[in-house]
């Protein structure tokens, strides 16, 4: 059973949230907050529940790429979108930050639990305003959404249907003159309603790559896949420009490129081989 801590605003990494609208009194935390704010960068990489394998595969590689230049990544651990950012950082070896909307002994969703221990075992944190004995109400969870753009430099919101709780934190980012990005996606889906909302009214800037979030944050030596195509078969080529658009799904990648399934096998075993893709499961793949 892990052991919660309390502290006040006036620890360095969070006393940021002085500056948010109805600042929290308290927070009680799992594990260790980072002990400054100097020289980091905080992203909160957001979005539904309910998402898609494209808003999932988004959030977690570039989740992963902000973790690997030493950025810390914030999310608020529900099913989804969320649970992709924080396994994307934890994979790379950075840290993340979890905003529960319940109190701090009831860790939400229980399915979530091993994550939990996951993020606090590799140097992260679970943090809430609520302490042990308050009722949990559904509002909490709106509440919480101010402390997890209030805790950010940088907001990306990857997937969000028109009623998702998530623009909500757009909305409390934008208000707090966060920088907001949002990830365009399908016209026809539901599922990325509320990003091309935002991108059309202007209220979010247009996310292409990671790229985006790093010139938002000044960091100007940003990593790229620039992928040496040398010593690569067409196929191999192929794959990983599929993989590279955001085609992630094993059987889609068939698909497109007319292949079959001993052929893809044979392929992406030569590219992990090579280093140039990580296999996520259920037949997902990203490019490292």
């Amino acid at each position: 059973m892990m052991k919660y801590k309390e502290t006040d605003l006036n620890t360095d990494f969070i006393k940021v949230l002085h500056n948010i609208p109805q600042p929290p009194k308290r927070l009680w935390h799992y594990g260790e907050l980072p002990a400054s704010r100097e020289g980091r960068h905080v992203v909160s990489i957001i979005g539904s529940r309910r998402c898609t394998s494209y808003g999932e595969n988004i959030a977690y590689k570039v989740a992963r790429e902000l973790a690997l230049r030493g950025v810390i990544i914030v999310s608020g651990m529900a099913y989804g979108i969320d649970a992709a950012a924080h396994r994307g950082c934890l994979d790379a070896g950075g840290t993340t930050i979890a905003v529960l909307g319940t109190p701090i002994n009831k860790l939400y969703p229980p399915s979530n639990e091993q994550l939990a221990h996951r993020i606090v075992e590799s140097g992260g944190a679970i943090i809430s305003e609520y302490p042990v004995g308050t009722e949990t109400q559904r509002y909490h969870f709106l509440e919480r959404n101010r402390l997890v753009a209030g805790l950010a430099d940088v907001i990306l919101i990857t997937e969000a249907s028109m009623n998702s709780g998530t623009l909500t934190t757009a909305n409390q980012a934008l208000d707090q003159g966060k920088t907001v990005f949002a990830v365009p996606g399908d016209l026809a889906h539901p599922m990325s309603a509320g990003c091309n909302a935002l991108i059309s009214r202007a209220s979010a800037h247009l996310f292409t790559s990671t790229d985006d979030i790093y010139l938002a944050l000044g960091i100007h030596s940003a990593m790229k896949h620039n992928i040496d195509t040398e010593g690569l078969t067409k196929d191999e080529v192929s794959v990983v420009r599929l993989i590279k658009s955001g085609v992630c799904n094993g059987e889609r990648i068939m698909e497109k490129l007319s292949l079959s399934a001993s052929d893809f096998n044979q392929i992406i075993t030569m590219l992990e081989i090579k280093g140039l893709v990580l296999a996520r499961g259920c037949n997902e793949w990203i490019l490292l």
